[in-house]
């Protein structure tokens, strides 16, 4: 776990600049609430909605992304009013807030800006809970959400937007469907149905604190689509809070109440988050819970029983959660895995067309954002397998056949990487072996996909000494290999259903 976060590739320095920017832009968002004469509650208000701001906004583009950004008030503001107005009324608030819960998941089915949309709304409700709003601080608590998204978006957009100087990302789009065929629609009933039962069970443990199972719940759902996704996400979430409760106990406990100390410490748990999130959920989540224990030291409300009562609210969350995707209208593991799995392939052959074509001088052939797309279609697929890889999976065969799969994509990916960087030469040439060789790749592409393992054929002849036929031949072998773990002699697919 620690060799993940800290010796994943970090290409640009892209997740060190992400980090560094968040603690930068939600530090500035609480000194000018603070400055502005909020209290602490509206200064903990505007740096949640500062790193909200930061962290989920993740459209391709930067006018995009500005553009989601100025939505989240529009969509939070609402909602923060009505949590704080049916503060009161114990009914009517959980049913509105399950309602948040249902269109946030759903609003998932609209891309990136859904997802961040619908992640703030939530958040939105949460956090009410979390500082007990009421009316009488609505005044306060608009001020430093608009002013803490304000400043997030002059950090993001003016001061560091290191963003327009790289391709942009592509993101790809959920498993297409109608009706409850739609993964998004079934998630969002799954989601609800699960933050239900952790609402009910979570008052029963704590009238107070029950909203961290909810919340425990929601987080387990966000960037899963299977129930194999889920189940790992919520072990790992569990994983996380236990070792953030006993490093809090060794750091947020004895510093509790003291101001420097908990800055410090909240602005290296702010850079933990950003820094661990694309490579390590449980580090993410280790770090989110130490960041909750310096916020309550700041309350004057921690104690090791709080702490305990976290990690018993955070339980029944995940509970939820893995009774939802296993009892409500699951989606396999299977399905999911296949569909990203067939998504790269096919994203294989359209990087080596691009690049063949390239290679030919063929006019605007750029294969550039194929490898992009490639490479978040690569951490899709690494995403769905990892039930399969995950240390507890007792079926061995499978184990090993998904880490077979994992392995030859990732050298197929490299094998694109390299044709692509010798279509960049200018003084690269193409010849017939080129053409027959990425024919040979499609057709090998079309079989896997089909799931003809018979039809895809292993490399012949002699190996090639061209830099783009080397590399054409080691993805055409790559693939060749791929036939057998993606489909085994009897048929059987790579995971079940």
């Amino acid at each position: 776990m620690l060799k993940r976060v800290f010796m994943a590739p970090d290409p640009g320095h892209v997740r060190l600049r992400f980090a560094a920017r968040a603690v930068l832009g939600i530090g500035l968002a609480v000194v000018v609430c603070g400055l502005a004469g909020h209290s602490l509650v509206g200064a903990v208000t505007g740096g949640l909605a500062a790193l909200l701001a930061l962290f989920t906004v993740t459209d391709a583009t930067v006018r995009g992304q500005a553009v989601t950004t100025a939505l989240l008030p529009v969509v939070g503001l609402p909602v923060l009013a009505a949590a704080a107005g049916l503060h009161d009324q114990p009914v009517a608030r959980d049913l509105t807030f399950l309602a948040v819960i249902g269109a946030g998941v759903y609003a998932r089915r609209w891309g990136p800006r859904g997802h961040s949309l619908g992640v703030f709304a939530f958040m939105t409700f949460f956090v009410a809970q979390f500082l007990r709003a009421t009316p009488d601080r609505l005044p306060e608590l608009y001020t430093a959400v608009l002013v803490s998204v304000l400043i997030a978006a002059v950090v993001r957009f003016g001061v560091w937007c290191y963003e327009r100087r790289l391709p942009p990302a592509p993101v790809p789009a959920p498993p297409a469907g109608t009706g409850l065929a739609r993964v998004t629609t079934r998630q969002a009933v799954q989601a609800t149905a699960g933050a239900a039962f952790a609402l009910v069970v979570g008052q029963l443990v704590s009238p107070e604190r029950w909203y961290w199972a909810v919340g425990a719940t929601w987080w387990v759902f966000v960037n899963t689509t299977s129930r194999g996704e889920t189940l790992v996400r919520g072990f790992r979430r569990v994983l996380g809070t236990v070792i953030g409760i006993g490093l809090g106990l060794l750091v947020a406990v004895p510093v509790a109440g003291s101001a420097v100390p908990s800055a410090v410490l909240l602005a290296v748990c702010v850079f933990g988050i950003f820094y661990t999130a694309a490579v390590s959920y449980t580090w993410m989540m280790l770090c989110v819970t130490v960041l909750a224990e310096l916020l309550y030291g700041l309350l004057g409300l921690l104690t090791p029983g709080l702490l305990a009562l976290r990690l018993v609210e955070t339980g029944i969350g995940a509970l939820g959660a893995m009774l939802a995707v296993l009892f409500v209208l699951p989606v396999s593991t299977h399905t999911t895995t296949d569909a990203w799995i067939q998504r790269a392939l096919r994203c294989v052959h359209a990087c080596t067309a691009e690049a063949a074509a390239r290679l030919r001088d063929v006019a605007g052939a750029d294969p550039a954002p194929r490898v992009a797309e490639l490479e978040q279609l690569l951490g899709r697929v690494r995403l769905s397998v990892a039930p399969l890889v995950h240390p507890l999976n007792p079926m061995l065969g499978r184990k090993r056949r998904a880490r077979r799969v994992l392995a030859l994509l990732d050298d197929c990916a490299r094998e694109v990487r390299g044709l692509v960087a010798v279509a960049a030469d200018p003084e690269a040439s193409h010849d017939a072996r080129l053409a027959a060789a990425c024919w040979r790749v499609e057709v090998a592409v079309e079989a896997l996909t089909g799931g003809r393992r018979e039809d895809v054929a292993r490399v012949a002849g002699p190996p090639a000494a061209e830099p783009a036929l080397v590399h054409l031949q080691g993805l055409e072998r790559a693939l060749a290999e791929l036939a057998t773990p993606l489909r085994t002699p009897s048929g059987s697919p790579l995971v079940g259903a």
